[in-house]
């Protein structure tokens, strides 16, 4: 690709060298994401010509190679002028990289990357909050702490990297902060705390300590809402069992930071949030939640060195729903593992996997948060000896980095027992949707002929992630199943059934749904959601079409 390019990126007729880099890019059968490597250091004899090719290609060029040899030149030998151009090429997805890195290396004021961030909620783009956080202005540091955290675009390593561009802690203790810059904080801080991502982000935020510090010192200043609650109590869960606890904290700190926000919340007026009823679906949901998990993080009983709490965040930025297990009050899984959460309270307290017998069982306790094929899982091995549980044997596959060997973990039988017990029956933390599922799930380990006679088996039993009132069984259509004549190698389908909640109670909407099973093939009212075109036709089925033609892309 060097020799292809280096030749005409000085040549004297612009027209000319851009025709000819077009031909000689697609003889090349190369991919767009070469053409910035390929270019970032080769040399340019005649400046003045390769701005000029530059321009051209971005402005007449008919495909997205050479635009981006063309976004490459500017990014190297722009002006001003290009500013409006490559802000406009940026809403283009496969474009929107180079465009962002090439108005980083321009310079440009920072409300361009502004204007491209405001303009597109394409979730290919968000790396452009990356860039305006790597901006060393004023003007960046107003613009992040103002921006919209959409959770679809700021992850927890991008709310690391505004945290740190803002210098979050300094503008929380400047005494003209106003409560959008603190409400703002409590934000990036939960954030920083989520799941969809590697790593606990909060770990690597080298000023965690210090702002959570300064945030709880300003937190009575915010108004008592709904949104204000919402970000109280995420900040609250995750210093009590998150892994924001692995901090390093002074002694008592983190203590007396839960107590300040207790007090806080435990006045009237918030009090007074937790109890209304909003006409508003999301907003009486996330106050559900707030009723539900309100004394959660606050919780003072004596438990014992092993402790079980599934943990549901708020549903306003709906994340796993974890089975957080600590020992001796420290978060096992981000401590041990961290590339992914504990797994669901469904898989490992409802199906007993946690329960301790003579007999050693192997356990899953997280999985990556790619899967396990690709970053890992932990695993550990439980079994009782006597009057003592013990965890050993771990396991974290299929990594071929060396790591730390974990230790050995002995419980009081008799503790662990209880607390085993006590986890799998709370249901304080579930919804209704959430306890429909968890009644369907349970129905149909108890009669499992109720698929298989249909030819089904049973899959993921959950709640919609982008709708928490809806319930999901999902089951695969295998030919010969019900008669033992299962044919691995032949057509399957995955199908959905969705149920969205009617208000009646959960027991009474699962035993609805196990009846309507036993009597009606689920075939005629679930919708096909996975296998492949071919198998759905095989089987005469008609295959989804997606709704958004960027779906298919």
């Amino acid at each position: 690709m060097r020799d292809a390019l280096a030749p005409l990126l000085s040549h004297p007729d612009t027209v000319r060298a851009a025709d000819e880099i077009h031909r000689r890019l697609h003889t090349l059968g190369i991919r767009d994401l070469h053409i910035q490597a390929a270019m970032a250091d080769l040399p340019l004899e005649d400046t003045a010509a390769a701005r000029a090719l530059g321009r051209h290609l971005t402005r007449t060029g008919t495909s997205t190679l050479t635009v981006n040899v063309g976004i490459a030149l500017l990014a190297r030998l722009g002006e001003p002028e290009d500013v409006p151009y490559l802000k406009v090429l940026g809403l283009l997805r496969v474009l929107a990289r180079p465009a962002v890195d090439a108005l980083t290396a321009l310079h440009c004021p920072t409300a361009a990357l502004a204007w491209l961030a405001d303009h597109t909620e394409n979730r290919a783009l968000h790396h452009l909050i990356d860039a305006i956080a790597a901006r060393d202005d004023d003007e960046a540091r107003t613009w992040l702490i103002n921006a919209p955290l959409h959770s679809g675009a700021v992850g927890p390593s991008t709310a690391r990297r505004i945290a740190e561009a803002v210098r979050l802690a300094d503008i929380l203790r400047e005494e003209q902060s106003d409560t959008q810059a603190i409400a703002q904080a409590g934000r990036l801080l939960s954030r920083m705390t989520g799941l969809r991502d590697y790593q606990p982000e909060i770990l690597s935020y080298q000023q965690a300590t210090t702002t959570y510090g300064a945030f709880v010192a300003r937190a009575s200043q915010l108004p008592p809402t709904l949104d204000h609650y919402a970000i109280l109590l995420s900040v609250a869960l995750d210093l009590h069992s998150g892994p924001s606890v692995l901090l390093d904290w002074q002694s008592g700190q983190r203590e007396a930071l839960l107590r300040a926000l207790e007090a806080v919340l435990s006045t009237q007026s918030w009090a007074a949030v937790a109890r209304s009823e909003p006409e508003e679906p999301a907003e009486r949901r996330r106050v559900h939640w707030i009723r539900r998990t309100a004394r959660q993080p606050f919780h003072h009983a004596t438990v014992s060195r092993f402790r079980v709490e599934a943990t549901v965040r708020d549903p306003a930025d709906p994340d796993t729903v974890e089975v957080r297990l600590l020992i001796d009050g420290r978060p096992l899984v981000p401590e041990a593992f961290g590339k992914g959460s504990a797994n669901s309270p469904e898989y490992l307290l409802d199906s007993g996997r946690l329960r301790a017998a003579a007999e050693p069982r192997e356990v899953q306790l997280a999985e990556a948060y790619c899967t396990e094929g690709c970053c890992g899982a932990l695993y550990v091995t439980i079994r009782r000896e006597g009057d003592q549980v013990v965890w050993r044997d771990w396991r974290r596959p299929p990594t071929r980095q060396p790591q730390a060997q974990l230790p050995e973990y002995r419980f009081d039988a008799a503790d662990y027992d209880t607390e085993i017990e006590r986890a799998e029956n709370d249901r304080s933390w579930a919804w209704p949707a959430r306890n429909t599922a968890r009644s369907i799930a349970a129905g149909l380990r108890e009669q499992p002929d109720l698929l298989t006679r249909w030819d089904g088996q049973v899959g993921w039993i959950g709640t919609d992630f982008h709708d928490q009132d809806t319930t999901v069984v999902s089951f695969t259509y295998w030919p010969g199943l019900a008669a033992g004549q299962r044919d691995n190698d032949g057509p399957w389908l995955q199908f959905i059934w969705s149920l969205p909640d009617d208000g009646t109670p959960p027991e009474n909407q699962a035993g609805a749904a196990l009846r309507q099973l036993a009597e009606q093939d689920p075939k005629t009212y679930a919708q096909v959601g996975g296998g492949s075109r071919s198998h759905a036709e095989a089987l005469g089925f008609p295959w989804p079409e997606p709704a958004d033609p960027e779906e298919s892309a």
